[in-house]
């Protein structure tokens, strides 16, 4: 504290008031508030979610849990004040302490911003049409940009210019972006990835490196991709950006899906196709993903094999992941039919002949 304010500074208590009753005073008003806060948030605010699980929307669920945490803070800066008044007569002291309990009401307003704000994106941001998806990256950004704009507010109860800072931040950004090239590159082909919208949470994707599975997750450093084996796969986002990708899930999940079958020569192309067709049909009344329509088609496959006509079955299915039980069950059917109905499965075979010349006879 400047010597200017030591010298002018007035009585802390008045001369007739014992100062141990004041402070006395002043932490049973800063304990009680306290243990109102607590009360409030333990009884009524659990009493409100109960109220609030009957509604249809989920705004005032997202809302209540964002204030349970800063509701204490709120009541200490409320206790701060009370007892303050109760012992610090000072102007200076009293502006040091309310602008003490103004940064922690901005600092606690802002958490409970931060955290409503991220719940509505993830609770609302897949619904709506144009809008980012919901990710990590997109709800730790969100939270990011709050939390500096609250950081500007109390910069300014402080009147601290933010000039100076900024130009400080200009001339160290360099080194700063030097040493963290990796990482920035990470954040900015997350970023890239996520505007795109070519690969959302939830797509099932295959890389050219061969790793394949569903989006999980886009942070700011990774791209998480569960495997079908219920691994985690992290490709930084660098590397995904710059990877081959092919996405089942776009334009749309539904995808054709090739079957091949081997018949003897001596089969009959129509009632081939007829049996196959029938059993895809038979089999897509029992599995949801086998789809009907489009309508599955039968195609013989152009030239003959050297010892089986080898004809492609075509049928569509929802998603990707659908054609595995799919053809299992389907091999199963064209296996069992074919053999109630006499049709053998060819197996490679070779014609050899030799021809041996007569031996020379005796002289």
């Amino acid at each position: 504290m400047p010597d200017s304010l030591l010298t002018t500074q007035a009585p802390l208590v008045p001369p007739d008031v014992d100062p141990s009753i004041l402070a006395l005073r002043a932490a049973l008003i800063l304990l009680g508030v306290l243990i109102l806060g607590l009360v409030i948030r333990v009884l009524v605010v659990r009493w409100i979610e109960k109220l609030s699980i009957q509604t249809k929307t989920r705004i005032d669920d997202i809302l209540i849990r964002s204030i349970k945490g800063p509701i204490v803070l709120w009541f200490l800066v409320l206790g701060l004040d009370l007892a303050s008044k109760q012992v610090f007569y000072h102007l200076q002291v009293r502006l040091w302490i309310d602008r003490a309990s103004l940064i922690i009401g901005i600092t606690s307003l802002t958490w409970a911003v931060a955290r409503f704000t991220s719940g509505v994106i993830n609770e609302y941001g897949t619904r709506l049409s144009g809008a980012l998806p919901v990710t990590s990256l997109t709800r730790n950004f969100t939270r990011v940009v709050i939390y500096i704009i609250g950081l500007l507010f109390i910069f300014q109860t402080l009147s601290i210019s933010i000039t100076p800072m900024l130009t400080a931040l200009g001339v160290g950004g360099l080194a700063v972006a030097l040493a963290l090239q990796t990482t920035l590159s990470d954040l900015f082909s997350g970023m890239c990835l996520e505007m795109a919208k070519q690969v959302r949470v939830g797509d099932y994707v295959k890389l050219d490196s061969g790793f394949e599975g569903y989006v999980t997750d886009i942070t700011w450093r990774t791209t998480t991709i569960k495997s079908l084996a219920n691994n985690n796969i992290l490709v930084p986002n660098v590397k995904m950006a710059q990877a081959i990708i092919t996405n089942y899930h776009t334009p749309e999940t539904r995808m054709m899906v090739t079957q091949t079958v081997n018949v003897p020569y001596n089969s009959e192309p129509d009632h081939i196709e007829k049996i196959l067709v029938e059993e895809t049909l038979k089999i897509a009344d029992g599995m949801p993903g086998l789809l009907k329509d489009p309508a599955p088609t039968v195609s013989l496959t152009p030239g003959f094999g050297e010892y089986a006509l080898t004809f492609s079955l075509f049928y569509h299915v929802q998603q990707f992941v659908d054609q595995y039980p799919i053809q299992n069950a389907l091999r199963r059917a064209i296996l069992k039919r074919f053999r109630a109905e006499g049709i053998e499965i060819p197996l490679p075979q070779r014609q050899i002949t030799i021809n041996q010349e007569p031996t020379a006879k005796s002289q």
